[in-house]
């Protein structure tokens, strides 16, 4: 009997608590499956449906492959097959591809993106100096995300090992940066304004010195509307895969980052 069976008779807010996802969003990956595994050898232990599950529960609980594995009454080495094997299929179908440019739309502010970063904690490697991330003394991936601020849609992501600065990574990909576009960036991002002119943060204070009430004003109207990232990261953040510290290898985390984004974007876009 297919464990996706058993969840069917879960409500739709239920299937989302357990999956991560929507019931339509699931029916269009175990449709992808269909369309690009061919079936040929041996007939699988588990029905698409259930390869699928398999895969949401890693990223949604990110229990280790053995204690998953068992939970499906399947090999460990099994395991880790289904879940590259389904990963690798949604990326081929190109469904689930970041759009990078900012989404056609009217409006004064439409054109504002909103860019920040985000730090996810890794297994210490062989080579610890290129990982190692001094602020939080632990071994990092920093990811820097770049959304609309109207839709709040992830338009591209960028990754970095250990203690790269905000602003160095926005440098490095500066190509990311849709035509156009307005940022609107924390504090962390000092020295923008010379890069990138079309762009505004919140006023820092000097040394010694308070901020003048009506630069506070100025600061939280950027914040309130800034503190959109933030959910989104909170949001993706709900797939413990990229919130608790990653114990794979760190090839695959951007893969995985990309493909959870790709998700999040298809679900946001149903609402």
């Amino acid at each position: 009997m297919c464990k996706i069976s058993r969840l069917k008779k879960l409500s739709d807010s239920q299937f989302k608590r357990y999956t991560g996802i929507s019931r339509s969003t699931f029916s269009l990956i175990v449709e992808q499956m269909q369309m690009q595994i061919s079936p040929k050898g041996r007939p699988a232990k588990l029905c698409l449906e259930d390869q699928v599950l398999l895969c949401l529960s890693y990223w949604r609980e990110y229990r280790t492959l053995f204690h998953v594995a068992t939970s499906y009454a399947v090999s460990e080495p099994t395991a880790s097959r289904i879940v590259r094997q389904v990963e690798d299929t949604l990326i081929r179908s190109g469904l689930f591809n970041l759009p990078k440019n900012i989404p056609e739309g009217e409006g004064i502010d439409w054109n504002v993106v909103i860019v920040d970063a985000t730090e996810i904690p890794i297994q210490g490697p062989k080579k610890q100096k290129k990982s190692y991330s001094g602020k939080k003394k632990t071994h990092t991936f920093k990811v820097q995300a770049l959304i609309h601020s109207k839709t709040e849609k992830i338009l591209s992501l960028c990754m970095s090992k250990g203690a790269v600065h905000d602003f160095e990574l926005f440098k490095r990909h500066l190509h990311l940066i849709p035509k156009h576009s307005f940022i609107l960036a924390d504090k962390g991002y000092q020295g923008i304004y010379a890069l990138y002119p079309d762009s505004l943060l919140p006023t820092k204070a000097k040394k010694r010195c308070k901020l003048d009430p009506l630069l506070k004003i100025y600061n939280r109207e950027i914040n309130k509307r800034r503190i959109g990232i933030e959910h989104v990261f909170g949001t993706l953040k709900t797939f413990k895969i990229l919130a608790e510290r990653y114990r794979n290898r760190g090839k695959r985390l951007g893969l995985r980052f990309n493909l959870i984004a790709g998700i999040y974007n298809l679900e946001l876009s149903k609402i």
